[in-house]
């Protein structure tokens, strides 16, 4: 079999060099996370494993494994997102894609050391403390260098929405500024305390706080990475009339130390079930890659699982049994491992184009989503058995065993998911895999 050179997936286009090359790196640190995971997994079924471990115990791995999941796996696509909205790799700074990208790593590695150290500011995902503290900001600041000198240097782009899209560029610019200083502020200890009060912790306004900001990225993110279909107005204006709509009654709702219990917590977190048929129809309304379907649908659904599950866990009687327990880390799995890295995945591919092979193959796909829908499923029984009886996850017993060592088997599907991403990503980079060779084992998968 025979194809032009143009439709060979085996070969990065230059223009989706640099979102693959951010895709190895956070792929790299899924690796690793997913690695930690299946020991912290090992460590809670035999909790006697961690005498073997020193100093280096599962308090300190935990840490590392839920910064590793954020600033590395979530966060590092991101970056590949503004080279690719900033035109980076098509004009001169391209040279300084993976420079940045090192920085980076080298950044979240220097925490991955102060943190099994012992070292951390005490507040959840702003451990930064010490040399770590000043080595991750100055990595987010030679980014920003880079996205400001290839918008500087790019032409003008000719058409009627330039403007607007210079406008939002430079807006862009002005946000992502301040991140680096916030994280540093944030991280410190004379900011907010660990334990803030004022937040009112995962339930209520603020929960509803929460889900509309993501919603307003899931809002935001076509237009950086796609066009829009003709015909499809009605729906684009609906879905930010709607946001609005819902924006206004989470401020009018307060924030703070505010009980689950009032209905006007619970009815106003319900109003998020709108968005189960608004986001697919607000989706379709672009024109996606056709490599994106697989994974365009994927993070479609674990969406509606969880929008549906983040309210039924947020009503009174639900949440009082599952709060603290495993329940809520399985609630958290669909947010991370579910929605979000199909999410992430989903927005890789349609940069790539036709590079975004890397992600399709069928074996990482289906061992990645049905061991993470396991995963919660597993979790969520642990949790609610633990509800009622708080030893149930301390004790060892047949049914406790059982649930962790599904749990273990999970995490090492999931690990073997990252890997063959990671992988096949080192190949589009070395372009070494023949395209012959992929449609083969496919067939045989």
């Amino acid at each position: 079999m025979s194809l032009p050179a143009s439709s060979n997936p085996a070969s990065a286009s230059p223009a989706s060099r640099g979102i693959a090359e951010a895709a190895w790196h956070a792929l790299f640190w899924l690796v690793a996370a997913n690695a930690i995971g299946v020991l912290l997994a090992a460590l809670l079924l035999v909790p006697a494993l961690n005498r073997f471990l020193g100093e280096w115990t599962y308090g300190r791995w935990m840490m590392v494994h839920m910064n590793l999941e954020l600033y590395g796996w979530t966060s590092l696509p991101l970056v590949g997102f503004l080279f690719h909205v900033y035109g980076v790799p098509r004009g001169s700074f391209a040279k300084w894609q993976q420079p940045v990208l090192w920085a980076w790593s080298t950044g979240l590695a220097a925490g991955c050391l102060s943190w099994l150290q012992g070292h951390s500011s005490g507040k959840l995902f702003l451990d930064w403390s010490g040399y770590s503290r000043v080595l991750f900001p100055v990595a987010l600041i030679a980014l920003w260098l880079v996205l400001l000198g290839a918008w500087i240097g790019r032409p003008p782009t000719p058409g009627a929405g330039a403007k607007a899209a210079w406008l939002a560029q430079l807006a862009g610019l002005l946000i992502l500024l301040a991140v680096p200083f916030v994280i540093y502020l944030a991280s410190g200890p004379g900011s907010y305390p660990p334990v803030n009060p004022d937040t009112g912790g995962p339930t209520g306004a603020s929960q509803l706080e929460s889900s509309l900001a993501i919603v307003l990225v899931l809002l935001m993110l076509p237009f950086g990475i796609a066009r829009r279909n003709a015909g499809h107005g009605k729906a684009i204006l609906l879905a930010w009339m709607v946001l609005g709509a819902e924006t206004i009654l989470c401020a009018a709702l307060g924030r703070g130390d505010i009980s689950h219990h009032r209905p006007a917590q619970y009815l106003s977190l319900g109003s998020l079930l709108v968005w189960l048929p608004l986001t697919p129809a607000y989706y379709k309304a672009f024109a996606w890659h056709e490599n994106t379907r697989r994974w365009r649908l994927s993070f479609l659904c674990w969406w509606a699982v969880l929008v549906v599950s983040g309210w039924v866990v947020s009503l009174p009687g639900v949440l009082d049994r599952l709060k603290f327990t495993d329940g809520l880390v399985g609630h958290s799995f669909v947010a991370m491992a579910g929605f979000t890295s199909s999410l992430i995945i989903f927005v890789l591919v349609q940069m790539l184009g036709k590079d975004g092979w890397i992600f399709n193959r069928a074996r990482s796909f289906h061992f990645w989503n049905w061991s993470a829908a396991a995963y919660v499923v597993v979790v969520t029984i642990a949790g609610w058995q633990e509800g009622s009886d708080p030893a149930f996850t301390i004790v060892p017993g047949i049914a406790r065993d059982t649930l962790y060592i599904l749990r273990l088997l999970t995490g090492v599907l999931m690990l073997i998911a990252s890997l063959d991403w990671l992988v096949d990503t080192a190949a589009l980079l070395r372009r070494r895999v023949p395209l012959e060779d992929i449609l083969l084992q496919e067939k045989t998968a």
